[in-house]
């Protein structure tokens, strides 16, 4: 039997850890991995993108969506430059990646020769471990740190390796003396965090001498959904939700008002600025301003990261660890509220929020109201979808228009909040579950970046139904020139993109639709389609994105844009006038 040589032992390696898929694209100085890869095709499988950028996103997304560590592969200089918005998007949600990049001959790497990158100086900033691997006997040491540092640290590793060394076989080099061989084990030790007793203990009492508790759950809440509706019913407490925890608990559940923030519900928003206490439950949601103001609230907070704790909320008991044992812990101390109030008036807040957006998508005729798609869509995902969303004008419509129901996944960029995830993510989710439903959700802004990767979806027959909301404009960042900052708008309208056309030259079914009567129609003969379909959903591009209460810096802000001369004037001020735009801007 011939030895193995340094691409053997990485692929060995990253399937010992429980690689099985890699994404990337082959390249010069990846070619011994490749040819690696070719030899263990049935132990681990290679999917091909169009662009790096991609395969990072695809990796990051298969952690996310399957727990387990996601891998991506790249050439030398340029391909491994092209990894790190996907890699960043990782790091900041906490999902395991291990990415891999190819390296100059081992006695040129630093010398400027061709594609002289050094990758693990340019990862250092979006790594927990970035290592270059200097022989075969180097291979297995350095991957299994990094693998057990990416799942452990929950983010992202990188190894680089010389495209020789690739090559290099494990007799042709004498191991150091200290190096001693397969001393590196490759079991994996998951970590069970649980808060200190004393901790609950004060927890405990902070929250039963509540009288109006919120509850902001976040990703970190998804293996504890459970205890997390036995907390929120003892206490009475709505459970809000930030966007990477929209799955957390199903949206038309009682004890939840949905989202939070710029995307959030009027609910979710009056419950925090009248609340006396907050738990956080496995959420870092960024924007502060949305929080309860200083000193009105007391609170508490649930992560598996201690360094998270009171990053954006001053909380007076931080319970470091696992939010199911946390909670489980929490719950057995919770006297049950008998005073049910401020539960039941955020109950009768979401039943009028409800109403207030289904019924404002009901205007006929072309152009259709924005959230007329995302609402028709919601009612005919299947009850085990998974669905992809991008980032952009078209996150808020998923966000408050499309309900997850029981069963189903939502997901995406969170704090990165990168465009053109939605269709890499969708591929990931694809591959992982044959067997469900998988929609991406996209702007025209973000599809058009990565656009290469419908070629994707056709090499790989999956059977993604992708729906493209189209307004010919980058509509989030163009009302926030205006609501942010008093700007006109300028320079946020695209040339416009035929997506149906161009999809049906990649080979995918293509529908396009503008009558709000065929909407749901449309729909239903894609989503019916067995292959690919995409949907090109031409919507009003005046109709503005709100926060879901009137926020009086931002009202100014847009009137004080509009008279300086944004564009389109007047069918902007009409929008304005129309619901739900109309009841989002009142006090």
């Amino acid at each position: 039997m011939s030895s193995r040589n340094g691409a053997d032992i990485l692929i060995d390696s990253l399937i010992a850890w429980g690689v099985d898929t890699i994404f990337g694209m082959p390249g010069d100085g990846i070619n011994g991995i490749m040819e690696s890869i070719r030899h263990h095709q049935g132990r681990i499988r290679f999917i091909q993108v169009r662009h790096e950028e991609s395969a990072a996103l695809m990796a990051c997304a298969h952690a996310k969506i399957t727990g387990r560590l996601g891998c991506c592969l790249a050439t030398t200089g340029p391909g491994g430059v092209h990894l790190l918005n996907g890699l960043y998007d990782a790091a900041f949600d906490g999902a395991p990646v291990i990415a891999v990049t190819g390296l100059p001959y081992h006695d040129l790497v630093d010398t400027g020769t061709q594609q002289d990158i050094d990758h693990t100086k340019l990862f250092q900033d979006v790594a927990l471990y970035t290592a270059r691997i200097m022989s075969p006997a180097h291979v297995e040491n350095v991957v299994a740190l990094a693998c057990r540092t990416a799942l452990a640290g929950r983010g992202v590793a990188h190894v680089a390796i010389a495209v020789d060394v690739q090559e290099d076989s494990e007799d042709s080099v004498e191991p150091s003396p200290r190096n001693v061989g397969h001393h590196t084990s490759f079991a994996r030790a998951d970590e069970l965090r649980v808060p200190h007793p004393e901790d609950i203990e004060r927890a405990a009492a902070i929250l039963n001498g509540g009288q109006r508790i919120a509850i902001l759950a976040g990703q970190g809440a998804k293996g504890a959904k459970e205890e997390l509706l036995r907390t929120a019913d003892l206490l009475g407490a709505p459970i809000i939700k930030a966007l990477l925890g929209k799955s957390v608990v199903p949206d038309s559940h009682p004890l939840t008002t949905g989202g939070v923030g710029l995307l959030g519900t009027r609910p979710s928003q009056d419950a925090l600025e009248n609340c006396d206490t907050l738990l956080i439950v496995g959420s870092t949601f960024p924007y502060i301003e949305y929080y309860p103001k200083p000193g009105q609230a007391r609170g508490v907070q649930i992560d598996r990261d201690p360094t998270r704790i009171g990053l954006r909320f001053p909380v007076e008991v931080g319970l470091a660890g696992d939010a199911r044992a946390a909670l489980e812990l929490l719950n057995a101390r919770l006297a049950r509220k008998d005073d049910r109030s401020f539960l039941e008036q955020a109950q009768a807040g979401m039943a009028e929020w409800r109403e207030l957006l289904r019924s404002s998508v009901e205007r006929p005729g072309a152009p259709m109201k924005p959230g007329r798609i995302a609402r028709d869509l919601g009612d005919r995902l299947a009850d085990d979808a998974i669905v992809a969303w991008d980032s952009g004008h078209n996150t808020g419509l998923l966000a408050r228009y499309v309900e997850a129901r029981p069963g189903q996944e939502f997901f995406g960029s969170g704090l990165l909040a990168t465009m053109a995830c939605g269709i890499p993510y969708a591929v990931a989710a694809a591959l992982a579950f044959p067997g469900r439903q998988v929609v991406a959700f996209v702007g025209d802004g973000g599809l058009a970046m990565l656009l290469g990767e419908l070629a994707t979806v056709v090499r790989y027959r999956l059977p993604i139904k992708i729906v493209v909301v189209k307004n010919n404009t980058l509509g989030q960042i163009k009302w926030e020139q205006m609501q942010f900052l008093g700007n006109p708008e300028y320079e946020c309208d695209l040339t416009p993109i035929d997506f149906a056309k161009v999809a049906e030259g990649f080979g995918i079914r293509s529908f396009r639709v503008e009558d709000p009567d065929a909407c749901g129609l449309t729909l239903d003969e894609a989503l019916a389609h067995p292959g690919p379909a995409l949907v090109e959903a031409v919507i009003d591009p005046n109709e503005p994105f709100l926060p879901p209460k009137r926020r009086e810096n931002y009202v100014k802000n847009l009137e004080k844009a509009l008279e300086a001369g944004t564009p389109g004037r007047e069918e902007l001020q009409k929008a304005l006038a129309e619901e739900p735009s109309r009841s989002l801007l009142r006090a």
